[in-house]
C-alpha cells in the first residue's frame, strides 16, 4: 500500500488537495507503490511566464500564465485553456490532472494538459485579449504542438482565442497547422458538433445512469447551476430529449418552473440581457437554493468546490451529474455517499469536450471532416461505452463511480508508463 502524499487533503476546498486525495484512493485501490504513486501525482512539466499587455489607452499591465503538462505517457498533453481572475498554478495542475484521467477513461491517445492566465476577460476589449493570446503563446511556444500539447477553450476562452493562439502557432512555423489546437472555428478547420459536444455528454451519461435504474429520460425532472457553454447547452439537449428543465441559474442568481422552464425561449432571454435573471417565465432561485431542489437530476456546471461540507448535506436529487471540472469536495462527496445520492464524476460525465476534440484533430491531421451526424454517433457509442465500463467496475468492486472511473483512468495511464519504461 503506498504511503505517498504530495498535498494535504485537509484543504478540502482546494482542486489540487481533491484531485490528489482521489488519485490516493485510486492508487490504494490498485495496489502501487510509493514510486509510481508519485510519478502519477507530480506534473511532467510545467511553465509559469510573464504576459505583459499593452491596454488600448497605452497603459502597460502584467499578467500570469500557465501551462502545466501532467502526463504524457498515452499520447500528446491535451487540455484547456483558462482565463480567470482566480487562475493560480496549483489550480491548473489539478485541472491537468483530472485531464490525464479523463483521456484515460475515454480511452482516447492523450495525456493530460491545461493552461490559464489570471485575467478577467469581461473586463478588456477583443483587440486587448487578442493580444494577451498572443503573447502567451509565443511565451509556451516551446511546450505545444499537433503531436506534444494540444489546447482548446475553457472557461473564459472561446474558438475565436483557438484561432489566435494556432494563427501565432502557425505564423512562426511558417505553414497552417491546424491541429495545434481544437475547438476552433469552421473556417479554420474546427470540427462540427465541438461547440455543444461537452454538453451531449453529460446528456449521454445521464441517460446510461438512469437507464439502469430502468428510469426513462422522459419522465426525470433537472436543475442545472451554470448556463454558459456547459450548462446552457446541456439545458436545450435535455429539453429537446423530453426532460423538464425545472431550474437554472448563473453567476447573477437563477430561475425555476416547477411544470418546465421553456428554455428556447429563456436563451433568448440570456442573449438579450446577459443573464437568466429577470426572465419572466419562473420564479428567481439562488444558486444554493437550487442546489438543494428537490429533482431527480441535479448538473453542477459552473465553477469548482460548490458542493462542499456545508451544501452537499442539502442536496435532495437521486443523481448528481458533474458538469463542471471539481464540483464536488471531497467532504461533500462523503455527504452526497451518505445520502444515497448517485454521483457521475466529472472525469466521465463532461469527457464530450475532449472526445470530440480528439475527433477533431484527427480530422485536421488527416485533412478530411465528418459529418455532424458522424460526430454524433461516434460521442454516443464512445460516452456509453465509457459509462458501461465505470459503471461494471463500480458493481464489481463495491466502489463508487467517481472511484471506478478514476482507477480506469489511473490504470490505464500507469500501464502506459509500465509499457514504456524509464529513459534511460
Amino acid at each position: 500500500m503506498t504511503t505517498a502524499t504530495t498535498a494535504s487533503v485537509t484543504a478540502d476546498a482546494s482542486p489540487l488537495a481533491t484531485a490528489q486525495g482521489q488519485l490516493t484512493t485510486a492508487v490504494t485501490h490498485l495496489g502501487y507503490d510509493d514510486g509510481m504513486h508519485q510519478m502519477l501525482a507530480t506534473p511532467r512539466r510545467e511553465t509559469h511566464v510573464a504576459v505583459p499587455l499593452r491596454r488600448d489607452s497605452g497603459e502597460t499591465v502584467l499578467f500570469h500564465g500557465f501551462r502545466v503538462q501532467h502526463n504524457v505517457s498515452r499520447g500528446p498533453g491535451k487540455g484547456g485553456l483558462r482565463y480567470h481572475p482566480a487562475v493560480d498554478v496549483d489550480e491548473v495542475r489539478a485541472l491537468a490532472m483530472w485531464m490525464t484521467w479523463k483521456c484515460g477513461i475515454v480511452d482516447l491517445p492523450y495525456g493530460g494538459a491545461k493552461g490559464g492566465i489570471d485575467i478577467d476577460p469581461r473586463e478588456y476589449s477583443q483587440a486587448e485579449l487578442e493580444r494577451v493570446t498572443r503573447r502567451y503563446t509565443s511565451e509556451i511556444m516551446p511546450m505545444i504542438g499537433p503531436d506534444t500539447d494540444v489546447m482548446a477553450p475553457d472557461m473564459g476562452t472561446d474558438a475565436q482565442t483557438m484561432a489566435w493562439v494556432m494563427d501565432t502557432y502557425s505564423v512562426n512555423r511558417g505553414y497552417t497547422i491546424p491541429a495545434v489546437v481544437t475547438g476552433k472555428p469552421l473556417a479554420v478547420g474546427g470540427s462540427l458538433g465541438r461547440e455543444t459536444a461537452t454538453s451531449a455528454g453529460i446528456v449521454h451519461v445521464t441517460a446510461a445512469a438512469l437507464k439502469e435504474a430502468e428510469v426513462p429520460l422522459t419522465e426525470v425532472t433537472v436543475a442545472i447551476q451554470g448556463f454558459g457553454k456547459v450548462g446552457g447547452h446541456a439545458a436545450s439537449i435535455f429539453a429537446d430529449r423530453g426532460a423538464r428543465v425545472v431550474a437554472v441559474s448563473d453567476q447573477y442568481g437563477g430561475v425555476r418552473a416547477d411544470d418546465g422552464l421553456d428554455v428556447a425561449r429563456l436563451q433568448q432571454h440570456v442573449e438579450a440581457t446577459g443573464s437568466v435573471q429577470g426572465f419572466d417565465g419562473g420564479d428567481p432561485v439562488s444558486n444554493d437554493e437550487l442546489l438543494a431542489l428537490d429533482v431527480d437530476v441535479l448538473v453542477p456546471a459552473a465553477v469548482e468546490g460548490v458542493l462542499d461540507e456545508s451544501t452537499a448535506g442539502t442536496v435532495r436529487a437521486r443523481w448528481v451529474v458533474e458538469g463542471a471540472n471539481g464540483p464536488t469536495t471531497a467532504k461533500g462527496d462523503r455527504l452526497l455517499a451518505a445520502n444515497g445520492v448517485t454521483v457521475v464524476p466529472d472525469v466521465l460525465a463532461n469527457a464530450g469536450g475532449v472526445v470530440v476534440s480528439y475527433f477533431e484533430w484527427v480530422q485536421a491531421n488527416q485533412t478530411y471532416w465528418w459529418s455532424e451526424q458522424e460526430i454524433a454517433e461516434k460521442l454516443a457509442r464512445r460516452m456509453s461505452s465509457a459509462y458501461a465500463d465505470v459503471s461494471a467496475l463500480a458493481r464489481r468492486d463495491g466502489i463508487s463511480l467517481r472511484e471506478a472511473a478514476l482507477v480506469i483512468g489511473v490504470r490505464r495511464t500507469a500501464e502506459a508508463h509500465e509499457i514504456r519504461g524509464l529513459y534511460p
